[in-house]
């Protein structure tokens, strides 16, 4: 790998400085820069508790994680980041702000420079749209923490130069990731993918089908490390919430991600989850949330219902284009842990079984937010498998 050229991080957050340390990991040297100056700092002395941490459970020699920290210089000013070849934004979620940046950068760095934005849930083209060179401009979504997930989604915008994504999947292999390629579409793969584990887990509350805790037993009981609502708490309500209301209205206000007024009201009243010490759980005594032991009978439906909608939307992915199978299902189980890839899990039982379901919904509630993908449909009348 060539680690010659140098890569720059803005944004010193949790998720700024996970990527500033792969990317050192990976042998690069990374300027770290954020508008406050004492968050690099703290960065810097995060990172350097976090490598002596490895450095005793034996993952690194102590010069190993000496040339890890080292290869991190602090930045007070964006003219610091001229002589890098990569510039990754891991900034607010705001497209005016991130516009903005990427502007003052183009003339700061090079023309060749390559621009990256860690976005989750907005346009990469409308980021770009702004720019002299929106060519340059890609995608690149980490997890959190980024040194622990090994997932990236490669996201090429409309004007992206055609090679740009490979050479960036050739990149984050290179940097130990999984990279998966998608379409410049709302939520990418998995924050579109993964809306109705938290959609319908609502819904179902709010039908008074069954409790929180059960819904969550319901789930774990099947290989999904958390529940949905133990996974909002530990995401954050407000973050949830707020992907929610983004790509439901990037989709045109689409009902199948219509968020929720449960979601609304935890945020509005400030149960944001284990970082406020209450969300959907409380998390006041330190012990979390308990779990039942749900019966079969009682489990089935829950799971059916949630995993159906779950598969419609991998689905209804892949009808689209917007990645291919085997990143979709790679996409869902290295993003967010899920036990299998929704399109092989739809396959065990048939698309026949699950477009039923559906369409057992649909007919049961009347909305749209239930409507088949059309790749259902055919894969069930022609006896396909979708992965």
């Amino acid at each position: 790998m060539d680690t010659s050229m140098n890569v720059a991080v803005i944004g010193a957050g949790t998720m700024g400085s996970g990527i500033a340390q792969v990317a050192a990991q990976a042998g690069h040297k990374v300027v770290l820069f954020d508008t406050r100056r004492e968050a690099v700092d703290k960065a810097l002395t995060g990172l350097r508790k976090t490598l002596d941490r490895l450095v005793e459970k034996g993952k690194f020699t102590a010069e190993q994680a000496d040339g890890i920290h080292g290869c991190i210089t602090p930045a007070s000013d964006l003219k610091d980041l001229a002589g890098s070849g990569l510039v990754i934004e891991a900034i607010i979620e705001d497209l005016g702000i991130k516009q903005k940046l990427f502007g003052d950068l183009e003339g700061i760095v090079a023309t060749d420079t390559i621009l990256a934005t860690n976005t989750s849930s907005l346009s990469v083209t409308a980021i770009a749209g702004g720019l002299k060179h929106p060519e340059r401009m890609v995608g690149l979504h980490f997890f959190n923490p980024a040194p622990l997930l090994p997932l990236v989604e490669v996201v090429p915008g409309l004007a992206t130069e055609p090679d740009l994504g490979s050479r960036m999947v050739t990149l984050m292999t290179a940097w130990g990731k999984v990279p998966v390629l998608c379409k410049d579409t709302p939520g990418f793969i998995v924050n579109r993918v993964a809306r109705p584990f938290y959609g319908e887990a609502i819904r179902i509350y709010e039908e008074g089908i069954a409790d929180m805790p059960t819904i969550d037993a319901a789930m774990k009981s099947v290989g999904f490390r958390m529940g949905p609502f133990e996974l909002m708490d530990l995401i954050g309500n407000d973050i949830n919430f707020t992907v929610t209301k983004t790509v439901w209205e990037a989709f045109f206000f689409d009902p199948r991600y219509k968020p929720s007024f449960t979601q609304q009201r935890q945020v509005e009243s400030g149960r944001l989850g284990r970082k406020s010490g209450r969300g959907y759980y409380s998390y006041s005594d330190g012990a979390g949330p308990a779990f039942p032991n749900v019966a079969p009978p009682v489990a089935a439906p829950i799971i059916e219902r949630i995993l159906a909608m779950l598969i419609n939307e991998a689905a209804d992915a892949l009808f689209w284009q917007v990645a291919s199978a085997e990143d979709i299902d790679l996409a869902m189980t290295k993003g967010v842990n899920y036990p299998k890839g929704l399109l092989a899990w739809a396959d065990e039982q048939g698309a026949a079984h699950w477009l039923s379901v559906l369409e057992g919904l649909q007919a049961e509630y009347g909305e749209d937010r239930y409507r088949p993908s059309p790749l259902l449909k055919h894969a069930a009348r022609g006896r396909k498998r979708l992965f």
